[in-house]
């Protein structure tokens, strides 16, 4: 082996096991969700990424209005990582990758040097927004993408709909009204 060569292989295994030691480190310290059911997509990570991001797009109008059912109560996670588990895998793979980005690189965009999860209420609602108007499009759609996701799993719930003044699907209804 001619010292380029090593040089070249000592640097690749350098930056290997450095990338490594620094997935290790910033994919470590979450708790694993407590919940009814396992988890069919979703690391304890990306369980925890995913619901402050749940948490943050269908926070309440008012904070502690306990008349509107919580992201938790809901299981606005539990739908999504279902939800992922029947979409392509080229599909969840970039989904998974945008929560990534969203949790690790997007706080420090905007001069945050700590995880998304981490972040106190108001931080991730600034993270939020600088995705929301990013002049990349596919951090657009991502957030598009994200924020549809969780609306799906929020207004599925009938807890959910009197907020909306929805009274709920016709189908299924009694027949007495004037269409008999």
């Amino acid at each position: 082996m001619n010292k380029t060569s090593r040089r070249a292989f000592l640097t690749g295994t350098t930056l290997l096991l450095g990338g490594a030691i620094f997935a290790v480190l910033r994919t470590s310290g979450y708790r694993a969700p407590i919940r009814k059911s396992a988890l069919v997509t979703l690391s304890a990570w990306q369980y925890a990424v995913v619901s402050s991001v749940a948490q943050r797009i269908a926070a309440p109008d008012r904070e502690g209005d306990r008349s509107i059912p919580s992201v938790e109560e809901v299981d606005v996670v539990g739908f999504i990582d279902s939800y992922m588990a029947q979409m392509p895998p080229a599909m969840r793979r970039d989904l998974l990758r945008f929560f990534a980005y969203i949790e690790h690189v997007a706080p420090l965009r905007i001069g945050l040097a700590t995880r998304f999860s981490r972040l106190l209420a108001n931080d991730q609602d600034r993270v939020l927004a600088s995705i929301e108007s990013a002049n990349e499009g596919l951090l657009r759609g991502g957030f598009e993408g994200a924020k549809s996701l969780v609306f799906m799993g929020y207004y599925r719930d009938p807890r959910t709909w009197k907020m909306l003044r929805y009274d709920g699907p016709i189908v299924g209804r009694p027949q007495n009204g004037w269409w008999q």
